[in-house]
């Protein structure tokens, strides 16, 4: 689920291959573009042969001779591609995937032929990608087991490496340069040969007729055959959320039927969650693609196989039939709008929905369990098995909603809220499994919470204060541990039918209340500000240079040459990326790389799988071990001591734990100035993998660098009036240490040009806060979200952007690729936040 870390190497640019969450990527990498490239080629219909040649056959359908081969095992990133083939046997040859109409995608795993018999298969093996006709030609020209020659190809990273264990490359072929020749044993006819397969550019009925879109058959639930791989439509009437499976894949379970009223259940596994379903409710309709039947308990079950899509529809008859895909590209046609309406209207007559539907706060009873609809304000950490979700649906319990305080210090999005709006908020305690998923979700995020129960009485609930007392008659809403009856959470889209309805209902409340924090939900770094405290035109910048350099336009600037700096003034445009704490980045100043700071998400299975991890070990000499007794859960964790501090008085200033979540640890830093997690590996005490941060100083996590770091467990020796800081435990512990920066991209407007520049290395100086305060400070993260606020107001026109006085240092982009091309970056420059002059009181 979690892409491998990229970085990149810095020299006087931030420009280069940079790939963030936010900012755009500029170079390719993998084969993460490849279905638009499909897209691209499958629109051209210049000629891409196949070319098949059987032994013996003539030297017009040979390979060119000014082609020379290269082996496999070869092949990098850096690969020079212009006059090469890559020679080998088709082992798989996987389906021909229809993107759209004349738009294909195919994969086929070749091996280089003429190796020796104990050649590893990883180094002989590569991963080849067919995009577009050409796909299509192969599929019908090619079998498993021909000798192909490819040429013409580009090569790409393999996101599958770690998974398929074959070459670390893949290559891809699409547009006219690319060509295939096939090579198989003669024919029986010697007299006969086999003709070159080859596309023709001119327009023929036959090339029409292969253009048109494929159609699917779709078999009926009772027409199901055992070992069948099937297309499918069906209603339905159970599902579950999908859950982390014993491997690497989510699991989702879910029930559907059609006007055979054969009831069928269906198992899908799939490591990535955004291939699964999107089931909202039960009455959905669901269409899959290249499903297998299996017997399972003796009854027929169906699963995903290669190339499995699901596709989804809202079941309410008269609805907008509008496709909730897994992909971006789907097919969808008249057809497929046919059944879902006739899907519809069947199910509408025989009573498929629920008994308890989603209801509204409005509609809640006690001790019922049903479905909910709501917007997330906030939410809090209660405990490492529940988390507090504060919702709202616009519409008012009739029984009341019981109160819960939860420290500011532990919520996610606003702490307190107006009286009004706090009369309709509901608590939700969520449990165990669920909360993985609460870490997912963000203020402001629209969400359908299943099986939800009300209960009476807060004398059960987990984390209430000493100060609050018992409410007995007052609602709770708890989300037990769990998948029985579909219990879980969906993210909704803003697009959802209910989605819309309850925006009006939210709409009509919020026109009446006065106000900011709402507005401000969908653009949350942290919790947000608590008000928008200047018009945007009153903001200004100051330039720092102190160059007496006249000022010039954009266009002016964008014709002059590299290596100078400029002056301009102008408004801001845009920038990205638009959810501002993915604009920290992690740099290393030894190797000028730059990374993404892990999510926390990667961040508990790394801590977690440290965890499962009981094989016995011994610590070194001059360690003093001990254990700290935690109460929930009630267990005990190994605790490390340095021998050397203990002699200085100092002994708890420095401490390694084992057997710790990432939870724990941060609870656990609150009292303890420096943690540094440790885990089991071979026998001795080691430091978890340097994805995850080496030490934790309160609020603060410090990371290192994985290249230039020589990391080993070693003590740290500090003096008696000596402070232990991250350095000094970096320097102990060989860790080379990584700096928080702020990275942004920000488009620049005046009156003759725009200009994309580069926030980065004064971006400390331009917001005046320091990157590694926004990683831990919330008014540190209220400041750059309020500052980017008033530059940019989210849907302001031009003219409430205040006019800015920006120092523009120009360079030449560093790299091979695009030599002449000419970055820009602000400099020396510093957001003037305006004075608040009191009334006069006259």
């Amino acid at each position: 689920m979690y892409e491998e870390q990229r970085s990149l190497t810095l020299s006087h640019s931030v420009h280069v291959t940079l790939q963030t969450r936010g900012c755009r990527q500029e170079k390719h990498e993998s084969n993460l573009s490849i279905r638009n490239q499909a897209r691209e080629t499958s629109c051209s219909c210049d000629v891409m042969p196949v070319r098949v040649m059987s032994e013996g056959a003539g030297p017009n359908v040979q390979v060119p001779a000014h082609l020379t081969r290269i082996p496999v095992s070869l092949i990098s990133i850096s690969t020079d591609c212009s006059d090469r083939t890559v020679k080998g046997r088709v082992v798989h040859k996987g389906p021909l995937v229809s993107q759209a109409s004349d738009d294909f995608i195919m994969k086929t795993v070749v091996q280089e032929e003429d190796t020796e018999p104990n050649s590893s298969s990883q180094n002989v093996s590569i991963n080849v990608f067919l995009l577009g006709a050409l796909a299509k030609d192969f599929s019908q020209a090619v079998n498993q087991g021909d000798v192909v020659v490819f040429s013409g190809f580009t090569v790409g990273k393999s996101p599958t490496v770690n998974k398929d264990k074959l070459h670390h490359c893949n290559l891809q072929l699409s547009g006219g340069d690319a060509f295939i020749y096939v090579s198989r044993p003669p024919p029986a006819d010697p007299r006969s040969p086999r003709p070159a397969v080859k596309r023709s550019s001119a327009p023929s009925t036959e090339v029409s007729r292969m253009n048109k879109a494929q159609k699917y058959s779709y078999s009926r639930l009772d027409e199901l055959k055992v070992g069948a791989v099937v297309n499918v439509f069906g209603v339905v009437i159970f599902f579950k959320q999908p859950f982390k499976s014993r491997g690497t894949d989510f699991c989702s379970s879910l029930k559907i039927t059609d006007q055979s009223n054969q009831k069928i259940g269906c198992t899908i596994f799939c490591e990535n969650l955004d291939n699964h379903p999107k089931i909202f409710q039960i009455g959905d309709i669901i269409r899959m693609h290249r499903v297998k039947a299996q017997l399972y308990n003796d009854s027929i079950t169906l699963v995903n196989t290669f190339g499995f899509s699901v596709v989804m529809f809202d079941g309410v008859q008269g609805g907008a039939v509008e496709p909730r895909a897994s992909s971006r590209s789907f097919s969808f046609d008249q057809e497929d709008r046919r059944v879902v309406e006739e899907l519809r209207a069947w199910a509408a007559g025989q009573a498929l929905l629920p008994p308890v539907p989603t209801m509204p706060l409005s509609a809640i009873q006690p001790n019922a369990y049903f479905d909910l609809t709501c917007q997330l304000l906030a939410k809090a950490f209660i405990s490492s098995s529940c988390t507090l979700l504060r919702v709202w649906d616009g519409t008012r319990c009739a029984h009341p909603l019981l109160k819960v305080t939860a420290s500011p210090n532990l919520t996610e999005g606003p702490s307190s809220f107006s009286a009004e709006r706090e009369s309709l908020i509901a608590n939700v305690f969520v449990y165990d499994n669920h909360v993985e998923f609460a870490k997912q979700l963000k203020p402001g995020d629209f969400l359908r919470i299943y099986n939800l129960r009300a209960i009476l009485g807060s004398s059960t609930l987990p984390g209430l204060t000493n100060s609050q007392s018992e409410e007995v008659n007052h609602l709770a809403l708890h989300l037990h541990g769990g998948i029985e009856f579909g219990r879980g959470i969906r993210i909704l889209p803003d697009d959802c039918a209910d989605v819309q309805e309850m925006k009006r209902v939210i709409d009509t409340f919020q026109q009446d209340e006065d106000e900011l924090n709402d507005s401000m939900l969908l653009e949350v770094w942290s919790t947000p500000p608590e008000v928008l405290d200047a018009d945007p035109e009153e903001w200004s910048t100051d330039r720092r240079c102190g160059d007496d350099v006249q000022t010039e336009t954009l266009s002016e600037v964008k014709q002059s040459d590299p290596g100078r700096v400029h002056h301009v003034r102008v408004q801001l445009r845009s920038y990205e990326p638009r959810r501002l704490h993915q604009a920290l980045k992690l740099y290393c100043s030894k190797c000028s790389t730059m990374q993404e700071v892990p999510d926390d998400e990667l961040l508990a299975g790394l801590f977690s799988e440290a965890c499962r991890d009981s094989e016995p070990c011994t610590p070194p000499p001059w360690m003093l071990s001990g254990q700290v007794d935690l109460a929930s859960p009630p267990r005990a964790l190994s605790v490390h001591l340095s021998s050397h501090l203990l002699y200085e008085s100092k002994a708890t200033e420095l401490i390694f734990i084992k057997g710790s979540t990432l939870g724990e640890t941060c609870r656990l830093a609150a009292g303890y100035q420096n943690i540094v997690p440790v885990m089991s590996s071979g026998g001795h005490l080691t430091l978890l993998d340097l994805t995850a941060p080496f030490l934790f100083r309160g609020r603060k996590r410090y990371y290192g660098c994985k290249r230039c770091s020589e990391a080993a467990l070693r003590d740290v020796c500090a003096e008696k009036d000596e402070q232990i800081d991250e350095k000094m435990v970096a320097d102990a512990l060989g860790v080379q240490l990584l700096r928080f920066v702020l990275l942004m991209k920000l488009e620049l407007q005046d009156a003759t040009d725009t200009l994309d520049v580069f926030l980065w290395r004064d971006a400390e100086l331009f917001f005046g806060v320091s990157a590694e305060e926004a990683a831990a400070n919330q008014e540190a993260q209220n400041i750059v979200c309020q500052t980017m606020n008033s530059l940019c107001p989210p849907g302001g026109s031009a003219g409430e952007r205040p006019w800015l006085d920006v120092c523009l240092a120009a360079y030449r982009l560093d790299d091979t690729e695009e030599p002449n091309r000419t970055c820009y970056q602000i400099c020396d420059t510093a957001v003037t936040k305006p004075s608040r002059s009191e009334p006069n009181p006259a």
